[in-house]
């Protein structure tokens, strides 16, 4: 049985973690929304309506910067429907997901929900770039952040938020990239008017956090041309540029599924490398940050050969759309993913789990019944507690395997952070799936003498997962026998397992 390896050296390092890299997403779609988060009528619900057991479940995932409305939603988002007595607002047809949305649920509520959850979540607002334009989204900054004295600080007032909103980080539209989107735009269409709106939003306040719409996936036939197209007009407005990622099991291919990180990776260097291009030739210091605010797993052509079984007459509201029951095999997946963002912290600072309730989402609800954790909760979770610090250097020496789809692989995929305290934490995961795999980690100037905890999560059904009917199937475990002498960390990974080591 070979053995895996790495050094850690606190000389050696990627950069510090900006909490925001542990983002989620609240979308008009399905019941990620009504009957998931907000649900007035139900047991748990407060007097807003807010489901206090959800609440609960999202404090203890530790989700920061919340994106919200959309997502494709947004691209057909009239912010005005959302404010104001909720029994006055407008029904509307939401084109995105074929849905009729009843705008009970809109801004206030949002910030109000954010507020519930406590002080770790930030507002991540995104503006309708798709049908709509500048004026619209300056009056939503204004209606949102001003203080007061105008016609729409005031209005926001009169409804009842004497109190700004705050929000610092927009999204200048979602995947306009896509042919998919309402209001879809070549990057040059795009690039101008994202660069129209960044220059008046920074009019109305030159501090906030501005995010351009990079390329819906690696694999869009515009990638990289898109995003320096667009950069190459908003380079000096904009300080992030978006990237959108969702992976599953192609035909079958497990193998190929577990190195999904794999492409997340160099998705996130060729971005990287894309945005320093730019701007090498606009003669610029700047640094281009990445707002990587969709990931996840997603089974999507299930999604597709669903979608066109809907009757085009039919408009309901929230239906149960994209509720993937996460296994095992998901969640190390999952885990995966989240050691990629983390291996790039130092241009990685947003990141958004796509999405926080009921819709590909590691929180799952029974409209009027409970709550719980799929197995993906888990690891966003220990990553959202344990991962705050700086990224160490890791670069691993491991056994590897074939992949249909990404050529030879590392059987281990692994990084670890440490923190203010001088602790540190390695994330690892065991991509084999019949093998256990010994690690050894040797570290240098750490000043770390014992193992405060081994967790794994794995199961010797690696498609167990959490239900309504079984909602604790599966949780990380302890592990024994995990050992640290002489500056050396020795383990031995499970096979198919997402693993967290604390060291102290």
């Amino acid at each position: 049985m070979s053995t895996a390896r790495f050094t850690l050296d606190p000389a050696f390092t990627v950069g510090e973690v900006n909490p925001r890299i542990f983002g989620s997403f609240v979308e008009h779609l399905g019941r990620c929304v009504y009957t998931g988060i907000f649900e007035p009528g139900h047991p748990s619900a407060d007097e807003d309506g807010i489901r206090t057991d959800v609440l609960d479940l999202v404090r203890e995932l530790g989700a920061t910067a919340i994106r919200y409305p959309g997502g494709n939603f947004v691209s057909g988002y009239k912010w005005e429907d959302s404010v104001g007595p909720a029994e006055t607002r407008p029904r509307r047809l939401d084109l995105a997901w074929h849905s009729t949305e009843t705008n009970r649920f809109g801004l206030s509520e949002y910030i109000n929900f954010l507020r519930k959850v406590g002080p770790q979540a930030e507002p991540m607002m995104a503006v309708n770039l798709g049908t709509r334009g500048v004026a619209e989204a300056l009056e939503l900054q204004e209606y949102s952040n001003h203080a007061e004295g105008t016609a729409l600080s005031d209005l926001r007032a009169a409804h009842g938020d004497k109190d700004p909103f705050s929000i610092k980080l927009w999204c200048l539209g979602n995947e306009m990239d896509g042919p998919w989107q309402t209001g879809h735009k070549t990057a040059e269409e795009y690039g101008r008017i994202a660069a129209e709106t960044a220059r008046a939003m920074r009019q109305q306040d030159p501090n906030v956090e501005l995010v351009a719409c990079g390329s819906s996936g690696q694999s869009m036939p515009t990638f990289a041309e898109w995003e320096a197209t667009v950069l190459q007009e908003t380079y000096d407005l904009v300080d992030y540029i978006s990237l959108h990622a969702y992976y599953w099991p192609e035909e079958g291919d497990v193998d190929s599924f577990l190195a999904s990180a794999v492409d997340m990776e160099s998705f996130i260097e060729n971005v990287v490398a894309t945005a320093d291009h730019v701007g090498a030739r606009l003669k610029s210091k700047k640094k281009i940050n990445l707002s990587f605010d969709e990931w996840n797993v997603w089974y999507l052509p299930e999604w597709e050969a669903r979608a066109k079984e809907f009757g085009q007459d039919e408009w309901p509201e929230a239906p149960r759309l994209l509720e993937d029951s996460y296994s095992v095999t998901d969640a190390v997946v999952f885990g995966s993913l989240l050691i990629a963002l983390l291996r790039h912290a130092d241009r990685v600072t947003v990141a958004c789990l796509a999405q926080l309730v009921n819709v590909i989402a590691p929180i799952m609800t029974e409209p009027g019944g409970p709550a719980w954790r799929q197995t993906t909760f888990f690891p966003f979770a220990q990553a959202a507690e344990y991962g705050r610090g700086e990224v160490l250097d890791v670069r691993v020496d491991s056994p590897t395997y074939e992949t249909k789809k990404y050529g030879e692989a590392d059987l281990l995929h692994a990084t670890a952070v440490r923190g203010e305290d001088g602790s540190v934490t390695v994330f690892a995961v065991n991509r084999g799936q019949t093998e256990s795999l010994p690690l050894e980690v040797a570290l240098s100037g750490l000043n770390l003498t014992s193992v405060v905890e081994h967790s794994a999560l794995a199961d010797a059904d690696p498609d167990a997962r959490n239900t309504l009917d079984d909602p604790e199937r599966v949780a990380p475990h302890p592990v024994e026998g995990t050992a640290l002498q002489d500056g050396t960390l020795t383990a031995v990974l499970e096979p198919l397992s997402w693993n967290v080591i604390r060291l102290a």
